[in-house]
């Protein structure tokens, strides 16, 4: 089983009261406190940690940031390529992952991050390929509004080409440091990429050279049709929403199936559901901390100010009982996945924006284990032995105690059951997952 920690570099996690819950620290803006998340998910054999991220502040709903700043709906999102490099030095063994943006970067400057990175961390860097979801992150970056959807997927697939290209442009052994006859590299083995498509022109070839891993580990989250196409193409970890274990089954089937239609080995690629733990001393105390979750913590703006983020549609004039129409998932540009594995989990009944900032926002968007460390690694069990998963995405209800149950209490009973490791395997985030080190490509 595979377990990777779901990281904010802010004030909240993608549960919105997670902020105010009694035993969150308040230490985002201290470099000291990613070096604990970080030790903590490391004394636990994590495979990775990764940091989700957003290149604007909740801006969508009502036309202003003033709910995000005012219910802590996630406002604050730190750069992540310094984020990962202090992690990078506070650790040995985790793999170290960071979302990056194909609508919003270049290929250069993400290749020449991930590498960078991977080299400075010994070969655990991954990148978690986003084409990004709403209109306030265009505007900060020059534009008027958002790619659409499937616009967003065809630039995507041409970024990955050409940063692919440009981790290929090294030999492994073009680095020759021959002192006495002052022969540093062997120009032979570096080439120029010279991409020339509809988005992109690079030259290269990229100024770091071959990583420990090859290239990063990369890992991808679309759950729309278009999404898992492009998932099946590119991704060596796929990072799902799935909110019960027969959506998740199906998910699993239906995407492995698109990796092997591609001719790519499906057990190359894991996939691995969100999951929400509340973890007790005992069953009672699990149970009330869930309610304490559930009912206490969560502004509704701050719900629907996260949901409007996510689908870059201002729902601030609409009821909560209102429907959502076919015809209103056709004029979003962002996020469309979710709405479809909602539909799937209500059954027949019409889903409302009630239901679907619920689950954005609250602990509903996927599956929520609770109990004691025994119980909770039974739930887990459960899933990773009915082909729904290969493990999981671990998010927070609150930072980091959420993380710290789950290494004392969940992973001592995960490894007596003999479905999780109790050390590290080798010394690179490929070595931990399994997965092979890919051979340098040209043309």
């Amino acid at each position: 089983m595979s377990l990777v920690g779901f990281m904010q570099a802010g004030s909240t996690t993608v549960y919105a009261g997670s902020w105010r819950h009694p035993a969150t620290e308040h230490g985002f803006l201290d470099a000291s406190y990613y070096q604990k998340l970080g030790r903590t998910l490391e004394e636990g054999c994590f495979d990775m940690m990764f940091f989700d991220d957003r290149l604007a502040m909740p801006g969508i709903y009502g036309g202003s940031v003033a709910e995000a700043v005012r219910t802590g709906a996630r406002p604050v999102k730190l750069d992540l390529s310094l984020v990962l490099g202090v992690l990078a030095g506070a650790t040995r063994h985790i793999g170290l992952g960071a979302t990056y943006s194909t609508t919003y970067y270049s290929p250069f400057h993400v290749a020449r991050t991930f590498a960078t990175l991977d080299h400075l961390s010994g070969g655990r860097a991954a990148w978690n390929v986003v084409t990004s979801v709403n209109d306030s992150e265009a505007q900060n970056y020059g534009f008027a509004e958002h790619l659409d959807h499937d616009e967003r997927y065809d630039r995507a697939d041409e970024f990955m080409v050409a940063t692919t290209g440009l981790w290929d442009s090294w030999d492994d052994d073009a680095l020759v440091l021959d002192r006495p006859a002052g022969r540093f590299a062997d120009p032979d083995k570096v080439h120029e990429l010279n991409h020339q498509g509809r988005w992109f022109e690079v030259r290269g070839p990229l100024t770091v050279p071959r990583s420990p891993q090859g290239r990063p580990v990369l890992l991808q989250a679309g759950s729309s049709g278009r999404g898992r196409d492009f998932a099946a193409t590119w991704a060596e970890l796929i990072f799902t929403g799935d909110p019960d274990i027969d959506i998740a089954r199906s998910h699993y089937k239906d995407q492995k199936e698109r990796i092997a239609v591609l001719g790519r080995d499906p057990d190359a690629v894991k996939m691995l559901p969100m999951a929400y733990t509340v973890v007790g001393e005992s069953r009672a105390q699990a149970e009330e901390r869930e309610q304490v979750l559930l009912h206490d913590l969560v502004d509704p703006r701050a719900s629907l100010t996260l949901l409007s983020e996510l689908m870059n549609y201002d729902f601030s004039g609409m009821a909560l009982d209102a429907p959502i129409t076919d015809e209103l998932i056709a004029s979003v540009s962002g996020v469309r996945g979710l709405v479809q594995n909602l539909r799937q989990h209500i059954g027949g009944r019409q889903v409302t924006l009630s239901d679907l900032a619920g689950h954005r926002a609250t602990l509903l968007q996927g599956p929520r284990f609770v109990g004691t460390g025994a119980d909770v690694a039974d739930q887990m069990h459960e899933w990773f032995e009915g082909e729904a998963c290969d493990g999981f995405v671990i998010a927070a209800t609150h930072v980091p105690g959420a993380y710290e149950d789950v290494v004392r209490m969940v992973v001592p009973e995960l490894q007596r059951r003999g479905v999780f490791r109790d050390r590290y395997p080798g010394t690179t985030l490929r070595d931990t997952l399994g997965i092979p080190r890919p051979e340098a490509r040209r043309g």
